[in-house]
């Protein structure tokens, strides 16, 4: 459900917790088919649908609680994160997501939450409503491919919800892989300086070449104050440093990355995904 520009060799996933869920799920207890109020599952049909009941009745509660993910919606009206669970079970099932793979989702959204991290986005290009009450983050690479798909994505969103959200977008060249990606990076926050971020944003992901020559072209070509433009481009490298840093300190190791309000997003890098997300963190404030 999406791709990333790794920066090195990808860490083997722990899927203990996936493993011991898959031997509680496959012993001989009866599943609760018992229908859930509030909970469409319209589009699940036949082993779907079982698999539907026998997920929210063995993952566990998404407020951390010591009963089911069933338990938790049926009864426990202090956890404000149980609708949204279950209706994000029923979304991986419906795009015919394996259960090894619902169950992994399920616990790297629910089980596994890192710590927040406070980024400092106070030069960062953005989009949306500045004063939002979600703030997403994203670090990404102009010669990635999957950021350049997530671009797609990311515009969705933003025009869906824009009023209730504001992206920043940090920089994060992956230069052992894309040796021309600081220079579009740059090239990048140059515009910005003259209001003009996102046209270049388009034309730096449209292009196939992103050498100084090629991106100081594109800047010629949207009519950009050239001799603003140079000194800009030249004083953005120590900023593609610091958001390259701020990344790295994080713990982000591929691109895109995303953010939403301080904590990262492991989640499908899918519009529907993200809106549940932001309707998610509405409701629950955290």
């Amino acid at each position: 459900m999406g791709g990333a520009c790794e920066k090195k060799a990808s860490k083997p996933s722990d899927t203990a917790p996936v493993a011991a869920l898959d031997q509680a799920a496959g012993s001989n207890a009866p599943v609760d088919t018992t229908p859930l109020p509030g909970v469409d599952v319209s589009k699940l049909t036949g082993e779907r649908l079982q698999l539907f009941y026998t997920l929210v009745g063995s993952l566990k509660s998404p407020c951390g609680k010591g009963h089911s993910l069933r338990t938790s919606l049926a009864t426990d009206t202090s956890c404000k994160r149980a609708p949204f669970a279950v209706r994000y079970v029923a979304s991986l099932l419906e795009d015919e997501a394996p259960e090894n793979a619902a169950r992994e989702e399920y616990a790297k959204t629910y089980e596994k939450s890192a710590a927040p991290v406070t980024f400092n986005v106070g030069k960062a290009p953005l989009a949306g409503s500045p004063d939002a009450k979600i703030r997403l983050v994203e670090f990404f690479d102009y010669e990635c491919p999957h950021c350049q798909l997530f671009k797609g994505v990311m515009e969705q969103v933003l025009a869906s919800r824009g009023s209730q959200i504001v992206a920043y977008f940090m920089m994060f060249p992956i230069e052992s892989r894309h040796p021309n990606s600081r220079i579009a990076a740059q090239g990048a926050l140059a515009a910005n300086e003259q209001g003009k971020f996102t046209e270049m944003h388009d034309k730096l992901f449209a292009a196939q070449r992103h050498t100084r020559e090629d991106v100081f072209g594109i800047a010629k070509a949207m009519g950009l104050d050239m001799a603003r433009f140079e000194k800009a481009f030249e004083a953005a490298s120590p900023q593609v440093t610091t958001d390259l840093k701020q990344g790295e300190d994080a713990g982000v190791e591929a691109t895109p990355t995303l953010y939403f309000n301080d904590r990262k997003y492991d989640g499908p890098l899918l519009p529907k995904y993200i809106e549940m997300w932001i309707d998610e963190e509405l409701a629950v404030n955290r």
